[in-house]
This record gives structure tokens, sequence and C-alpha cells, in this order.
């Protein structure tokens, strides 16, 4: 919830509230989980309540809009790294006062990732449409059961943007062959946004931007070099912005960040 976070491709974090509930293998070792039960004090799980944070904490990304607007630098806020904007459980009414402060901030980029791409449709605001300008939405996706599951989800709302968390990475991932769920609609290269049904490539939504890491913590489980090395060269070869966060290890800097001797830390314009 600071102004300046250590995450590579974020500018800030914030978490209109704290807690969550683990919903897949990504989530075994959660780095967040950690840090609210033993620092914070918030419990964690599905019977656990959300802790709503600070007055003084929500008024933060509106200071930030006005630096960034009189600076004229992009500043991206990753919202929320404590928690999950989709949610069943969010505290009442926080959801819609936190789409109301991220209308009411032009000038940051708000970038949405959740492990749960099929509640979005039923909780976002009225006014969506299309998608607002300034806001990014992201899934995470450690593996590819997950992918084939979220990424479909994630691509049926409109957005500026949809983007992918692979952190942590935990098996190969195939982006350009994603099921649709369904056989007679054929399979989705999610990076070109093209659905293969029989013969035919119809045009549809794509993933704009991939981020791949490893875990950190006492109990990391190893990313592999391939895994990466695929990820990386699938996303090179249709211009998708590719952001290699970490190795992880017992820390998130054990292994460095870089991937065949170079960094890779895109962030789409």
């Amino acid at each position: 919830m600071a102004e300046v976070t250590g995450i590579s491709w974020a500018t800030s974090t914030f978490n209109p509230w704290i807690g969550c509930t683990p919903v897949s293998a990504g989530c075994n070792h959660c780095y967040a989980e950690t840090l609210a039960t033993s620092r914070l004090g918030v419990a964690w799980g599905p019977h656990a309540l959300r802790r709503r944070t600070s007055p003084g904490n929500w008024k933060k990304p509106l200071a930030w809009n006005r630096k960034a607007a009189k600076d004229g630098q992009p500043w991206r806020v990753f919202c929320s790294s404590l928690a999950d904007v989709f949610d069943n459980r969010a505290p009442e009414g926080a959801r819609e006062d936190l789409w109301e402060l991220i209308r009411a901030t032009p000038s940051l980029t708000w970038m949405l990732l959740t492990k749960r791409p099929g509640n979005i449709p039923r909780m976002l605001p009225r006014d969506w449409a299309d998608g607002w300008p300034h806001v990014w939405l992201g899934t995470s996706v450690e593996n590819q059961a997950a992918a084939d599951t979220r990424v479909r989800q994630l691509l049926d709302v409109p957005a500026a943007l949809h983007f992918l968390s692979c952190e942590p990475l935990l098996g190969p991932l195939d982006l350009r062959h994603v099921s649709t769920g369904d056989d007679r609609w054929g399979w989705l290269d999610s990076l070109s946004g093209l659905l293969h049904v029989g013969s035919d490539r119809v045009e549809t939504r794509r993933i704009g931007w991939v981020i791949a890491g490893g875990e950190s913590g006492p109990r990391a489980r190893a990313v592999e070099q391939p895994w990466l090395q695929e990820l990386r060269d699938q996303c090179g070869a249709l211009g998708v912005p590719f952001h290699f966060k970490q190795w992880g290890g017992r820390t998130p800097t054990a292994g460095g960040h870089l991937l065949d001797g170079a960094e890779h830390l895109e962030v789409p314009a």
C-alpha cells in the first residue's frame, strides 16, 4: 500500500481491503496470506472476514492521481496485492466505493488482477460498457489447467487491456492453444486473438501483456528455464510485451531476474 512498490511491474499497490481464500495450486504458499496473518493480524480463508483498510489509505490514490496528472508520467497501480477485487466476500459497499475511487483517478492506470475472472461480469460497475480506458483486467495462471479456464473467462469481458500474471509459474504454458471450454468451438490463440473453429479463424479479444516469475519463500517451488523461455518466445512472436519478474527462491531476489542473460521487463505503452 506504499507510494512506491518493489514490484517491478507496478508503481504503487493499493488494497481496499485485506483477506482472501485459496482457490488453486498457485495459492498454496501465498505471500499475501503469510503477511496478512503473521504481521497484520488478518484471518484468511472462506469463513474469515475481510478487513477494509483505513480512510487514510483510501486517500492515497487521489494524491497519486494529482501527482501523475502534474508530472505526465505513467503511474500503474496494482490493486489488490493482499486481496481480490472480485472476491465474493468483499466487505459490504467496499467494491462500490472502489469503483468510485477508480472513476475519480483517471490519471492512474489501475491493474485489477484476480484469480476469479468468472466473477468479473456481475461485479463490474453499470457504466463499464467496453471498459474504462485507464483500467486493465488480469488473471493469474500458474499452469495450463488454470489458463484453459481463466483466460477464456477473462477475455469474455471487455477491457482496455487484458493481462496475465504467470506467477508462480508451476508448469509449461501454451497461451497460443487455450481451451474454449467447448470442443465445438475449437481452441483459442490468446496472444493473437484468433479463435480456431475447424478451418475458420474468428477474431476475438487477446492478451496484451504477460508477466511471469518463480515462487519465493522458504517452501518455494522451482520454476524451470524452458517454461520461461517458451513463454517469452510465444509473446515475442506476436509482439506481446513480456515481463520476467524473478526466478524466486527463499527470497524474491534470490535467483535474480535475468533470463538467458538478459532483462525482460516490458510493460505496455
